[in-house]
């Protein structure tokens, strides 16, 4: 990536937090953006979409995502050390159609890892100039943090209009669609994927204050808490850390609201009640702790919610929850101690065990919570046990945990030389992502043996762009 960025605003970095999207215009000519739409339209032609080669097709289109402008606002986004995910596509929007219903796309290889916490992105870039009527992408500004489409269709529609040149960075789980194209233009929307690599330890923009604005603290705020907490969390600061001291000292008495509300049919009050319950601290979780071994699903994800913010407190109670005999238990349990980051590093060694249980939802959610809390341990901390379990883990029989150790091994970077013999081997998987993250993994760690394995099949698997049937040679 381009070195130079031109940093986010702490305004536009809180409008992220309540809205999920950011838009930028890059400095690029518009001759290059024709160039681009020119050789979109001659794919179409000859070969069709060619999906996650659109890349190595157009190799100037990297040059997006090098601009200072781009590079900048995914920085503020995702961190400093964010990486491009494999996976791309060109959403050719033609003249005439419907369009699409709003919703949220699945992560490629992992198909439920929502989290309120910003580690997926996605980058919409447009080569040409498009209009509400060519069929804009729309979203659902603040729908990221909504499970129920009857939530997100609450929020206005808002159709990502802008000239050839724009570039719209959104939460990965904001709902949006493809608008109907109405007019007698085709409409070009190019797809990018984007991850972080590590967890929030100071801001990754140009800020100027720690405080949370105004704006998203008033009493007409929709989510005050969780938007504060996911600032703080931005900001570097987890667990108890992420909860402004004025809001200490719920009363003891609000906590059964508070439970009842983690119920109630209406989405926004749940969503508003964990992230109020996670401000009570200790004295909350023995009511969580019923919610988390609950039989209702949706219950138990707020009751997780509200334990990642407790922090540090709830950490004995999830690690227990390990060992709960539902599945579904285990596997919430793993999935918020993962969510905590460095607060919960004491229960890696519990989450090792768990990256082995015999439920994979429970061996997906611990592998990326090693991944998530390793990469921030204390140095007297080992992680040997934990990189034997994820290099392991790499062999599973689902792609999807291959992929999430593979992630997690990328994390831990250095830490994980002793995976890389399994990490090269796993450059043939299966699975088009597996092999993209064992790549990167292999990246991460560092030594000169693992980059010699990584140019070794790079220049082995590099496809030529010039090399067609008429031009073979």
């Amino acid at each position: 990536m381009n070195n130079h960025a031109l940093q986010l605003t702490d305004e536009q970095i809180q409008d992220f937090i309540i809205n999920g999207y950011v838009k930028v215009k890059t400095d690029c000519p518009p001759s290059f953006h024709q160039h681009i739409y020119e050789q979109l339209d001659a794919m179409f032609e000859h070969t069709g979409n060619l999906g996650n080669n659109v890349l190595p097709l157009i190799p100037e289109i990297q040059e997006i995502f090098n601009q200072p402008v781009v590079h900048g606002a995914m920085q503020g986004v995702l961190g400093e050390n964010y990486v491009m995910h494999s996976h791309r596509y060109c959403h050719f929007n033609q003249q005439g159609s419907e369009g699409q219903n709003f919703h949220k796309d699945t992560y490629e290889g992992d198909e439920q890892i929502r989290r309120h916490r910003c580690r997926w992105a996605m980058a919409f870039y447009y080569p040409q100039d498009v209009t509400e009527e060519m069929g804009a992408t729309a979203v659902l500004p603040g729908s990221q943090y909504y499970e129920t489409g009857e939530s997100a269709h609450a929020q206005p529609e808002l159709a990502l209009c802008g000239e050839a040149g724009t570039v719209t960075i959104v939460h990965y789980d904001l709902w949006h669609r493809a608008m109907p194209n109405r007019s007698h233009k085709k409409r070009y929307m190019l797809k990018f994927l984007f991850s972080r690599l590590d967890e929030p330890r100071t801001p990754s923009w140009k800020s100027d204050t720690a405080e949370w604005n105004a704006r998203g603290n008033g009493e007409e705020s929709e989510h005050p808490e969780l938007w504060e907490s996911l600032w703080k969390w931005f900001y570097g600061k987890q667990g108890r850390d992420a909860v402004s001291s004025p809001t200490y000292g719920v009363p003891h008495a609000e906590v059964d609201t508070l439970i009842e509300n983690l119920q109630s049919d209406n989405e926004r009050t749940r969503l508003n009640a964990a992230y109020r319950l996670g401000r009570v601290g200790a004295d909350a979780i023995p009511v969580l702790k019923q919610a988390l071994y609950g039989t209702s699903e949706s219950v138990r994800n707020y009751a997780g919610y509200a334990l990642s913010l407790t922090g540090a407190p709830a950490v004995p109670t999830l690690i227990d929850a390990l060992q709960a005999t539902a599945d579904s238990v285990r596997a919430s349990a793993a999935y918020t101690l993962a969510d905590m980051g460095k607060t919960a590093q004491e229960a890696i060694p519990a989450l090792t065990r768990a990256a082995q249980d015999t439920s994979e939802w429970v061996r997906r959610h611990a592998t990326e919570g090693l991944g998530l809390i390793g990469q921030q341990v204390s140095d007297d901390i080992d992680l040997s046990e934990a990189v034997q379990v994820l290099t392991t883990g790499l062999r599973d029989d689902y792609y999807w945990v291959r992929d999430n150790a593979a992630r997690a091994l990328a994390k831990l970077g250095p830490m994980a030389e002793s995976a890389m013999p399994t990490l090269v081997a796993q450059l043939a998987d299966e699975n088009r992502y597996v092999r993209s993250h064992a790549a990167l993994a292999l990246k991460q760690i560092k030594t000169p043996e693992a980059q010699d394995a990584l140019f070794n099949h790079l220049f082995a698997a590099r496809w030529c762009s010039l090399t067609t049937r008429g031009t073979p040679f």
